[in-house]
């Protein structure tokens, strides 16, 4: 198991750690929701704020008579290397594709990955297995279809915070399929890995709305399809896991780097000081510097395969 440093945290310069603590100072403490009714209203909220990208095509993928939306995003002025498919985050309530274009059209033009963002059907009207099974259908189809439609076998899969939770469970059930070799690695940032009180980092998100509107009505929480560390996790892609020393979910991926590598996966944690969940989606010097140390990590995993 690869964990790059001496501290467990990344080493960030003086000027970088001190304008990201500023950052972080001066920004507005956000709560979480509480209720559906405030679900509803931030979503309301945020869809009348988000534009999109023109560049972003608006698909629907059927599998098996079942359809899932997507946002496709391919490179400018670059070949495609391969295809990431992004699991974006949100409490499982909140998730949108469209939020995330500025960053996919980013990434999609760092990497030359073509960027697929998946539109899975949000909680509570759609608790689990929605989410999940949009999740694994959208990678079924890449595996079916992305040589004929992108010209490249190379798949990546990427999540982001619940995103990340849902990768996790999304490449055990494609490894349980047996496929799960389609996809060359996989980048886990911030997920919660376990929903039930057992962990550390569980005994906080338990009683949060997020997990009640989720899975609420699973008898089990630790099944390794809602809670994917207690899974067997054998026989996974390299992945590389990132998570900010601040974050509330640190012990679960922790955990889930430990478990992973327990395993025999290759796997790759990289720690960042002093910033929370979800620092790498926000314009801090040591937010960039994540962002592009996941661009190098995806331009270089699976090329030699």
């Amino acid at each position: 198991m690869d964990f790059a440093v001496c501290s467990l945290a990344e080493s960030v310069s003086k000027a970088d750690a001190a304008a990201t603590r500023e950052f972080y100072a001066a920004r507005p403490v956000v709560s979480a929701m509480t209720s559906h009714a405030e679900v509803v209203r931030a979503r309301a909220s945020r869809d009348g704020r988000i534009i999109g990208s023109s560049r972003a095509e608006a698909a629907q993928l059927d599998v098996g008579g079942r359809t899932v939306a997507v946002r496709i995003i391919e490179p400018r002025h670059r070949p495609i290397t391969g295809v990431l498919l992004h699991l974006p985050g949100g409490g499982f309530y909140l998730s949108s594709a469209v939020a995330d274009d500025e960053r996919n059209v980013r990434r999609a033009d760092a990497t030359g990955l073509v960027v697929i963002s998946v539109d899975y059907r949000l909680a509570p009207e759609h608790p689990w297995p929605a989410a999940p099974d949009d999740c694994a259908a959208a990678a079924e189809w890449l595996i079916t279809h992305s040589r004929i439609r992108f010209g490249t076998d190379r798949l990546l899969l990427s999540g982001f915070s619940a995103g990340a939770t849902l990768a996790a469970a999304t490449l055990l059930r494609l490894r349980d399929d047996g496929t799960v070799r389609a996809f060359h690695g996989a980048v886990l940032e911030a997920g919660t890995y376990d929903l039930t009180a057992h962990c550390p980092s569980g005994a906080v998100v338990v009683d949060d709305y997020f997990v009640e509107a989720y899975a609420g009505h699973v008898e089990d929480r630790a099944a390794p399809d809602v809670s994917p560390a207690y899974g067997d996790l054998r026989g996974l892609p390299p992945t590389l896991m990132v998570v900010g020393a601040d974050d509330v979910v640190l012990p679960d991926n922790l955990l889930m780097a430990a478990r992973l590598s327990a395993a025999g996966n290759d796997i790759a944690l990289r720690i960042y000081p002093d910033v929370p969940h979800g620092f790498s989606n926000h314009p801090t010097p040591v937010g960039r510097t994540a962002a592009l140390a996941i661009d190098t990590w995806l331009r270089n995993t699976g090329t030699a395969r």
